[in-house]
């Protein structure tokens, strides 16, 4: 938000929280122009690129033996209650633990659970943290699925530009990227009056690293021969004919 509002101060940017299955039906239904989604999910109409990976965590009441360790596994789970709410993200083949009688509907309704002591909850970090409380604490758990997050928008965006804009900067492209916004001109080099400006401009493109004209490589040799100057001073003369 802070580095749309500074680089296109003159067009809104507004923010809406759906649910993670709700997401891909606002895109297509054009309530949002882009969105973070939760991968996998059905591509039809839709455009998505992944940004990263979150960290699986299980949420636990701060008394429980699990929070005193760092990670967990999911055979240290084997004789809990692990809950697995309809409105899971992770893709389960087999969940961890023992399944509650009743599967609760949403992750929230979950975590009230854990914080009653019904069972624990297997969710990415974000919603660990989304849904902090006070009396619960969260634990990193190896060896279990991980979720997807990725930008997704309509595949026909009536505003590209807009959306391009909007990807660049979640992808932390800067203003001047060659993908992002028209790159600021460069400005023109001063020139040097004095006789020894070539020889400084020189010496600091070397020390600098960069190249510039036809040069090549910083510090390249002279192309007639040798690494520059003469050795010793001398200065080139013109060569003597042969008898």
């Amino acid at each position: 938000m802070r580095i749309w509002n500074e680089r296109l101060p003159d067009i809104p940017l507004t923010l809406s929280t759906v649910s993670a299955a709700e997401a891909p039906g606002v895109l297509r239904g054009r309530g949002a122009d882009a969105g973070f989604v939760r991968l996998p999910i059905d591509r039809t109409e839709l455009s998505a690129i992944p940004l990263y990976t979150e960290t699986t965590v299980v949420v636990v009441p701060k008394d429980h033996l699990i929070a005193a360790v760092e990670e967990v596994s999911p055979e240290d789970l084997a004789d809990e209650i692990v809950l697995h709410p309809l409105d899971d993200t992770l893709d389960w083949e087999h969940p961890p633990g023992r399944p509650a009688l009743e599967r609760p509907a949403t992750t929230e309704d979950a975590i009230e659970l854990v914080a009653a002591g019904v069972g624990l909850l297997v969710v990415p970090q974000s919603l660990a943290r989304l849904h902090h409380r006070k009396d619960l604490t969260y634990r990193t758990i190896t060896g279990v699925p991980e979720s997807r997050v990725a930008l997704s928008w309509p595949e026909e965006e009536i505003t590209p530009d807009l959306v391009e804009e909007f990807i660049g900067i979640v992808r932390g492209r800067t203003v001047n990227s060659s993908r992002g916004r028209t790159p600021t001109p460069p400005q023109p080099k001063q020139k040097r009056a004095d006789k020894g400006g070539a020889q400084r401009k020189s010496a600091a493109g070397k020390g600098s690293g960069k190249t510039s004209g036809k040069t090549g490589k910083p510090g390249a040799k002279n192309p007639r021969g040798g690494s520059g100057a003469p050795k010793g001073g001398a200065q080139r003369g013109k060569p003597r004919r042969r008898p």
